[in-house]
């Protein structure tokens, strides 16, 4: 999944999540189509690809990223919701969130614990399971909750830098 844009109406704000490929149809809503479209990039055919809206429930949404000296695996709690509009110009697979705790705060916490673009989302994976293979792999976790603020991640994030430096030294 990647964001594909955002809904900034103050109170009501979502993210919509969508990708043209590479998209479990376990997340649909529905039965998910398989249509072609047009891409006009790259200069091969237009390509198949799964339409679908996605299903209401919570969920996460995880990124792992290459910190230099170890892995991150990055984790934040959603809430997908039904499309609050039709998109027949998007044919694309899509899901509409709304991000804990908030579209702000959660969009400045992910982007400061860097947070990738494309991410994955699982409505059956919990965080709690997530964290539990972050620690068997030896993966940093950081977890983006409903109580989550950006200055208790920045002093979570100083910590978990030196304690990984501190495990770099045995």
């Amino acid at each position: 999944m990647e964001d594909y844009t955002y809904h900034l109406l103050p109170g009501n704000e979502y993210s919509l999540g969508a990708h043209m490929l590479e998209v479990c149809p376990s997340l649909a809503a529905g039965r998910a189509r398989i249509e072609t479209h047009p891409l006009g990039i790259g200069g091969k055919k237009d390509p198949a690809r799964l339409v679908f809206e996605g299903k209401e429930g919570d969920a996460i949404v995880v990124s792992l990223i290459d910190m230099g000296g170890r892995l991150r695996l990055i984790c934040q709690d959603i809430h997908c919701v039904r499309p609050i509009m039709e998109m027949p110009n998007l044919p694309v697979a899509r899901v509409m969130w709304k991000a804990e705790p908030s579209l702000t705060t959660g969009v400045e916490c992910w982007i400061t614990a860097g947070g990738a673009h494309h991410t994955v989302l699982s409505y059956d994976v919990t965080a709690e399971q997530m964290k539990d293979w972050a620690n068997i792999m030896g993966i940093e976790f950081v977890h983006i909750t409903k109580d989550t603020t950006l200055e208790g991640l920045e002093q979570e994030l100083f910590w978990n830098d030196i304690a990984w430096q501190l495990k770099g030294l045995r």
